[in-house]
């Protein structure tokens, strides 16, 4: 394999979750939209730890099944000689082996192999795949439950900051236009970039989608993708779909097939469901939703850059950073009743993140500007409507010094939050 040293970006996050999950006895299964560098997280970054480690380097097998790779042998694809090729190579009963299959689902009927390779105790074994099985979730039933999936992503802010010299001003602006998919950090131009990742959508994506589901009526699907992509950081429904698409697109789809259309995007990894959760009442909303893109720069090239507001960016890359950070992200509404002009009446008010881990709760609202005492107001009314106990934040676009108001409301700037390792650094 050619490692360009200036790609090697340190995932630590997923390291660490590589690291904590070695020798279980369980298939890992690493999963994630293509080109988000699922391969390069085995080899080079965990295969170098485990040299750190002692491991000894012929006791690391690792085969690449991508097309594009040039260094495996073809007869590998054969099941038979696969099998054949990786017994040869683990030869002691006792000492430990790492096994990596990248890819692994270009071998036809590889389930037996991974399966009887992971039932020897001395065998590790760590597999990807992008298409076919492994863009969905049908990796939970593959092994029989004997498998550990770890998900991962595109860069975060913080990685995709690592040995650049720039201001963290230029960073972000293009972070929030281009996106951290890895290889754009090898692409200096514009036309570059924007021309890989609208050709991702085009030739890998959706093609991908079609392939596996069998779907009839491509042109739908990607007016869907184009309406989920327009409309991150906006509650939605199904029925909202259909209609626009009804009226903007003349395209005639019932709300089942847009259901069922928008899973198949999500099983790609390519969005993230939000559901709206009633604070007060303690339930969710089943038909309205918010929906965010795995990365803002597939979401902008998607739409050929017309849709460049950072209010929702900023929310989108947010939202991606705490599903990074391992929280589970819901969307809040408080209900509330209000007096006006001398009458009561009722009143919903937003909270834009409710972000849990375990024990761990945040309320989290993503205010691009605090400028004035009314737009201040309006992004704290929710937060001061909820009475339990659970931090509350406000993540300001502004360089600010970290601090609390008098109600304890918590208030960070975004890029201290985007690049540190804790929620709350005070």
């Amino acid at each position: 394999m050619n490692i360009d040293m200036q790609a090697y970006v340190k995932r630590d996050t997923y390291l660490n979750r590589l690291i904590v999950r070695r020798n279980n006895n369980m298939v890992k299964a690493i999963t994630g939209p293509r080109r988000a560098g699922k391969s390069f997280l085995l080899n080079p970054i965990f295969k170098d730890y485990l040299l750190e480690q002692g491991v000894q380097e012929d006791h690391i097998i690792s085969i690449s099944f991508d097309i594009e790779d040039e260094d495996t042998p073809r007869e590998l694809l054969d099941r038979e000689k696969l099998k054949e090729y990786l017994y040869s190579r683990i030869i002691s009963k006792t000492e430990p082996y790492y096994v990596f299959l990248d890819e692994i689902q270009e071998v036809e009927n590889f389930e037996k192999i991974v399966n009887g390779l992971n039932n020897r105790p001395n065998v590790d074994v760590y597999i990807t795949g992008s298409n076919s099985k492994f863009l969905s979730n049908d990796i939970i039933t593959i092994f029989r439950g004997r498998s550990d999936e770890v998900n991962i992503m595109p860069f975060t802010f913080k990685e995709f900051c690592q040995d650049r010299q720039e201001s963290v001003g230029e960073l972000w602006k293009e972070y929030y236009t281009f996106g951290g998919l890895p290889a754009l950090r090898m692409m200096p131009t514009y036309e570059q970039k924007t021309s890989y990742l609208q050709r991702l959508w085009k030739k890998t994506y959706l093609d991908d989608v079609v392939e596996r589901h069998h779907v009839e009526n491509r042109e739908a699907l990607e007016a869907i993708t184009d309406a989920l992509c327009s409309s991150v950081g906006s509650l939605t429904n199904t029925s909202r779909i259909t209609n626009t698409l009804a009226s903007v697109r003349k395209i005639k789809i019932s709300d089942d097939t847009v259901s069922k259309y928008i899973g198949y995007l999500e099983e790609a990894f390519l969005f993230n469901e939000a559901k709206r959760y009633n604070i007060k009442g303690n339930k969710y909303y089943e038909n309205i939703k918010k929906y965010y893109s795995v990365d803002v720069g597939l979401r902008n090239a998607r739409l050929n850059y017309r849709q460049l507001e950072q209010t929702h960016l900023m929310e989108n890359v947010i939202f991606n950073e705490l599903i990074h950070r391992g929280y589970v992200v819901d969307v809040g509404v408080i209900e509330a009743r209000v007096m006006k002009n001398g009458k009561s009446e009722y009143k919903q008010y937003e909270v834009d993140f409710i972000a849990t881990n375990g024990n761990e709760k945040y309320y989290i609202q993503s205010a691009y500007e605090l400028s004035s005492d009314t737009k201040r107001e309006q992004e704290l009314n929710s937060l001061n409507r909820i009475d339990d106990s659970f931090q509350k934040i406000v993540i300001v676009k502004d360089d600010i010094m970290p601090y609390r108001d008098e109600k304890g409301i918590y208030f960070i700037g975004l890029f201290q939050f985007l690049m540190s390792d804790k929620i709350v650094a005070i």
